[in-house]
C-alpha cells in the first residue's frame, strides 16, 4: 500500500503544482502589464513592476489552488485510467473506500497549505505590496479606506458611548484623521477628540498625536426672572484644548481596528472573527463579515470537494473520452463551483440567510454530487 500511495501522491501532486504554476504564470503576466503601466507614469521601471506583481502571487495562489487541485487530479487520474494503471491498482486490491481514504489524506495536506497561505502569506505580502508601492510612486503614505466604529465604556459609574471615525490607515498601521465623539447615557454630545495621527496597541491603548479636545460642559444657573424664581436652566460651555499627545483607553484594540479598515476579502480568519464579535457586541449588522468569516474558514476544505469530484474520472473507461475532454469537464466544474459560491454569498447577504449555511451550501452540494457519481460508477461501471 505504501507503493500505491507513493505512486498516486507523486503523480497527483506533480500535476496539481504544474497546473498551479501555469495559472500563476498567466496571472503574473496580467498583473505585470497592469503594474508596468502604473510604474511607467512615475518612471519607476519594469523591475519594480515585476516586484509588485510578485507580491500578488500568494493571493492568486490562495484563490486558484482548489481549482488547480481539481484540474490536476482529473488530469492525473484520467491519465492513469486511460493507460490502465488505475485498473491494475484496482485489481491489486485498491477498493473504492481505500482509494477515497488515500485521496482524503492528500486533500487534507492541500487544505492545510491553502489555509496557511490564506491566513499568513496573503496578509503579509499585501502589506509589503502596499509599502513597496508607496515607496516606488514617491507617495508619503499608501493609505487604505477608513471606517466608523462604536465603543461603550463606564466612566465614573456612568455609561458613555463613543463613535470613532478613522479617515485612513497607512501600510504601517498608523491611523490618520481620527475623530472620537463621546455621548452620555441620554445621547447628548459630551466631548470630541480630533487627532491627526494615532497608534493603537493590542490592549486598546490609543496614543493620539496633534490633538484638539473639545468639551461641552453643563453649567446650571438661576434665571434672572421673577416668574421663574427657583427654576434652573442648563447652560453649555464649550472648552477647547490643544494637546501634542493624549493617551485614550478603549476596548478597541489593534486587531479590531486593522480588521475594520481592511476590505473583508483580505482579512485573515482570526481578524474576521474578532471583527464580527465586535460588531455583534455593539449591536451592528455583521451579516457581511459573518458570511465572509465562514467562507474563509470553510474555503480550504474545498480541496476535499475537488478531490472527490476528480475521483470518479478514474473509474471512467478510456474510450469514454480523451484526457483533454475530461480536463475541460473539470475546468467547467471548477468554474461552476466558484460561480455558485459567489452567488450564494451575495444572495445570502440580500436574504439574510444563516451565514454558516451560505458558506457550506455549495461545498456540500458538490461533495454530494461527486459521491453520488462515484457510487454510481463503482456499482454500475
Amino acid at each position: 500500500m505504501k507503493t500505491v500511495r507513493r505512486l498516486l501522491y507523486r503523480d497527483i501532486v506533480g500535476s496539481v503544482f504544474f497546473v498551479s504554476l501555469a495559472f500563476l504564470s498567466l496571472f503574473f503576466f496580467i498583473d505585470f502589464i497592469d503594474e508596468l503601466d502604473n510604474m511607467r507614469r512615475v518612471e519607476a521601471g519594469a523591475f519594480k513592476a515585476a516586484l509588485l506583481a510578485l507580491m500578488d502571487i500568494p493571493g492568486h495562489f490562495y484563490q486558484l489552488f482548489p481549482i488547480a487541485v481539481l484540474i490536476g487530479s482529473i488530469y492525473s487520474l484520467a491519465g492513469m485510467a486511460q493507460s490502465s494503471e488505475f485498473t491494475i491498482l484496482r485489481t491489486g486490491g485498491l477498493g473504492p473506500g481505500r482509494a477515497l481514504g488515500l485521496l482524503a489524506y492528500l486533500a487534507a495536506a492541500f487544505a492545510a497549505l491553502t489555509f496557511l497561505v490564506g491566513d499568513l502569506a496573503v496578509p503579509y505580502f499585501d502589506l509589503q505590496a502596499d509599502t513597496m508601492r508607496a515607496r516606488f510612486v514617491g507617495a508619503a503614505e499608501q493609505t487604505r479606506r477608513g471606517a466608523w466604529l462604536k465603543d461603550h465604556q463606564l466612566i465614573d459609574g456612568q455609561e458613555r458611548s463613543f463613535s470613532i471615525n478613522v479617515s485612513q490607515a497607512d501600510a504601517s498601521g498608523r491611523l490618520q484623521g481620527v475623530r472620537i465623539f463621546e455621548f452620555d447615557h441620554a445621547g447628548g454630545l459630551v466631548a470630541r477628540l480630533a487627532a491627526s495621527h494615532a497608534m493603537v496597541d493590542a490592549k486598546g491603548f490609543w496614543r493620539l498625536s496633534d490633538v484638539t479636545q473639545t468639551e461641552w460642559v453643563s453649567v446650571s444657573d438661576k434665571v434672572n426672572s421673577p416668574a421663574s424664581v427657583g427654576d434652573k436652566e442648563t447652560l453649555r460651555v464649550v472648552r477647547e484644548t490643544k494637546l501634542a499627545e493624549l493617551n485614550w483607553k478603549s476596548s478597541l484594540h489593534a486587531g479590531v481596528i486593522a480588521a475594520a479598515v481592511l476590505p473583508a476579502a483580505s482579512m485573515s480568519t482570526l481578524e474576521l472573527y474578532r471583527y464580527t464579535q465586535h460588531l455583534s457586541a455593539q449591536e451592528q449588522s455583521a451579516q457581511v463579515h459573518k458570511i465572509q468569516f465562514w467562507r474563509k474558514a470553510i474555503y480550504p476544505f474545498a480541496c476535499f470537494v475537488m478531490v472527490a469530484l476528480a475521483l470518479p474520472f478514474a473509474y471512467l473507461h478510456g474510450r469514454a473520452g480523451g484526457i483533454s475532454l475530461k480536463v475541460f469537464g473539470g475546468i467547467m466544474l471548477g468554474i461552476s463551483f466558484v460561480l455558485l459560491n459567489n452567488v450564494a454569498g451575495h444572495v445570502g447577504i440580500l436574504q439574510n440567510w444563516v451565514p454558516w449555511l451560505v458558506a457550506t451550501g455549495p461545498s456540500l452540494f458538490y461533495l454530494a454530487l461527486s459521491l453520488a457519481a462515484f457510487g454510481w460508477l463503482v456499482r454500475y461501471r
